[in-house]
């Protein structure tokens, strides 16, 4: 498998030593729900985690948690609070809603509290090799003592410091340099150091979790590409300051996720956050969006785009439903086997350079559309199902087409939900005839529904759950 760095701008060949990958994906900071912007990451090397293991290579995949920080510390007084009882819920948060999106919990997940030990250890080398100081209870790393700054976003140090925004504070030397340790303010945590009461800065944390955990240097450190600079960047200047060795050999940075062509953040207000978005179209189309596209290139977001890719999913679903149900004999002679073999290599050849998943899934498309034409030229109901095989087998590690057909309580509902989206369709184009008559008869069959700022949610009426017994209802 073959990977394009970011440090070294190349395709660098994976191979771990013992078959084994070292990957750190850096997780989230606990003070609110994630965006469906925040997921992109999550889920893109998830699938990547998942696809590796499924070829063989055994993956400790640390995800951090970051538990202290001024957000956290801010929401804290917002609510009334402990910065520790925030915290502690929305990592919670977070991981329901990590399962809400298909998403394998991690190896290890560890939160930066728990390593604040560490974080002190790894301070205090850079303080003795020179490459930090210590300002009235603050540690700063001294970005002029380490002359290779900037290699990881491509900056250098000219660059930077005349593009510096940040006020030199009383006895920083620069205003490049970063906090490694920040001395306590009252009723913020605090835990003892050399330097006095504190508590770590952001940058630091990953750092010492990577290397106690992991080792001086990962296979895989990942995230979304806003965090190249100054993020990694730090992290990068720490670890070879103190090893000389890279905190990472491969560097993956997923493209940001907009909207309405705006880069998407909760300080600007203009997010959904993930929960809601899978609540209203479900895992697989918010899957199927993201990997039918280049992870590192920035992707605009937009209900019509999962509304797309859910109905790309519910086509791969009507042919594996449909193959499924053919007889259960073996393939012609004439048939579609050695073409599903050479597929399946050129599926494994896309993901294994870069993990282009928009071409394997391109070529699982391929495969559905090589097994129509055999079905019109030949028949062969065995080709068929092997196919339909093919495409669950390929498509496990990406979390994509592994729901049985359902029974006619589930395709009830699915109906339901197409009679819905109609509807929602008829409204934006104006055609308000159209779509009060499909509400209408949803009504008299028993089917109310309520629009509101999300999208519509149908439910059964009470003489309608009386009959059936079932108290159902969904978004679409």
């Amino acid at each position: 498998m073959r990977l394009q760095s970011t440090l070294s701008g190349t395709m660098e060949e994976l191979n771990p030593t013992d078959g084994t990958v070292r990957m750190y994906v850096c997780g989230p900071t606990v003070y609110d729900r994630f965006h469906i912007g925040n997921a992109r990451p999550f889920l893109v090397f998830d699938a990547l985690r998942r696809y590796m293991e499924s070829r063989g290579l055994t993956v400790i995949y640390v995800q951090n948690i970051t538990d202290v920080e001024d957000k956290i510390i801010a929401r804290a007084a917002e609510e009334g609070k402990t910065p520790a009882e925030v915290a502690a819920y929305y990592t919670e948060k977070y991981y329901q809603d990590c399962a809400a999106l298909g998403i394998k919990p991690p190896t290890h997940s560890p939160r930066a509290t728990e390593y604040i030990p560490q974080m002190i250890e790894l301070t205090q080398k850079l303080v003795d090799k020179g490459h930090a100081y210590v300002v009235d209870g603050d540690v700063y790393f001294s970005v002029a003592s380490f002359p290779e700054y900037g290699r990881l976003s491509g900056r250098d140090l000219e660059e930077l410091e005349a593009g510096a925004r940040i006020a030199i504070s009383e006895g920083k030397q620069d205003p490049l340099d970063f906090a490694l340790w920040k001395a306590s303010k009252p009723g913020e945590p605090s835990w003892p150091s050399p330097w006095g009461d504190g508590r770590p800065g952001w940058h630091t944390e990953c750092v010492a979790m990577v290397q106690d955990i992991l080792g001086e240097t990962a296979d895989i450190h990942a995230g979304g590409y806003d965090l190249v600079f100054p993020h990694h960047e730090n992290e990068l200047a720490q670890a070879r300051a103190i090893t000389g060795k890279p905190l990472a050999r491969i560097w993956l940075h997923n493209g940001l996720l907009t909207i309405n062509g705006q880069r998407m953040g909760k300080s600007l207000g203009n997010f959904e956050y993930a929960h809601a978005v899978a609540e209203r179209h479900g895992t697989e189309p918010i899957r199927y969006f993201y990997l039918s596209r280049d992870w590192r290139k920035p992707l605009d977001f937009s209900h019509e785009g999962v509304q797309e890719a859910a109905r790309a999913v519910q086509r791969v679903y009507s042919f594996l439903w449909e193959a499924e149900g053919l007889p259960d004999e073996p393939p012609s002679s004439d048939s579609l086997l050695p073409k599903l073999d050479e597929l399946e290599s050129k599926y494994h050849a896309a993901l294994e350079e870069d993990f282009n998943t928009a071409g394997g899934l391109g070529i699982l498309q391929e495969i559905i559309g090589q097994a129509h034409r055999h079905r019109s030229a030949v028949g062969d109901p065995g080709s068929l199902r092997a196919a339909a095989a093919l495409v669950r087998r390929l498509a496990e590690p990406l979390g994509l087409f592994q729901s049985a057909r359902p029974g006619a309580e589930g395709l009830a509902e699915q109906l339901i939900d197409l009679l819905v989206e109609l509807r929602s369709q008829l409204r934006s184009e104006r055609l308000f005839p159209l779509a009060d008559h499909v509400r209408d008869r949803l009504a008299e069959l028993g089917i109310e529904l309520r629009d509101g700022p999300h999208g519509t949610v149908w439910s059964l009426s009470q003489e309608a759950e009386d009959t059936t017994g079932s108290t159902q209802s969904g978004p679409a």
